[in-house]
């Protein structure tokens, strides 16, 4: 028994393409609203993951995986918390990451591009931007940081739209 992915593709596609290319737009407008409401979003799921992991840990009391469990839920607490109460500190820091993460796929990619001669321009290629884009975010952090993961945010709901219209859905027939 084989599994094939089969592509279906109704009009239901296109309107929601067009309509994540539409809100895509408009997230990219109002990139700083987006890092701020993303921030708050991020926080409060990490706040109900560490009550969610506090509490997981408070039936393990007297058997083993308590306190791996308490310390992880203090902490995903404390770090939700802290988000909500300080988004533009979070923003900081998540951009921080994001930059770091583009710095090593970017370095990554170019030390692959001379181990590998069959992809090696377009390792290359994909290598110098990113290790370009991490080092400007890097550098200029607290510039970029207020617009930064909102900016992401759209591009990224803009090419969901685009994918989707385009290629529509997948589905497993068997």
């Amino acid at each position: 028994m084989t599994t094939v992915l089969e592509r279906t593709r109704t009009g239901w596609d296109i309107i929601l393409g067009g309509l994540l290319l539409v809100a895509g737009i408009v997230i990219i407008a109002y990139a700083a609203a987006a890092t701020l409401v993303s921030v708050l979003f991020i926080g409060w799921v990490v706040v109900i993951s560490g009550v969610v992991a506090l509490a997981q840990g408070a039936t393990l009391i007297g058997k083993g995986g308590f306190w791996p469990a308490a310390f992880t839920g203090g902490l995903l607490l404390v770090l939700g918390i802290t988000l909500v109460r300080h988004p533009s500190a979070g923003a900081v820091a998540l951009t921080l990451v994001v930059g770091a993460l583009f710095l090593m796929g970017g370095v990554v990619r170019l030390f692959a591009a001379f181990q590998d001669t069959r992809y090696r321009w377009s390792l290359l290629i994909g290598g110098v931007v990113s290790t370009v884009l991490g080092l400007v975010i890097i550098f200029e952090l607290f510039t970029v940081s207020e617009k930064f993961l909102g900016l992401l945010l759209g591009i990224e709901t803009i090419v969901d739209g685009l994918v989707l219209m385009t290629l529509g859905r997948f589905r497993v027939v068997e």
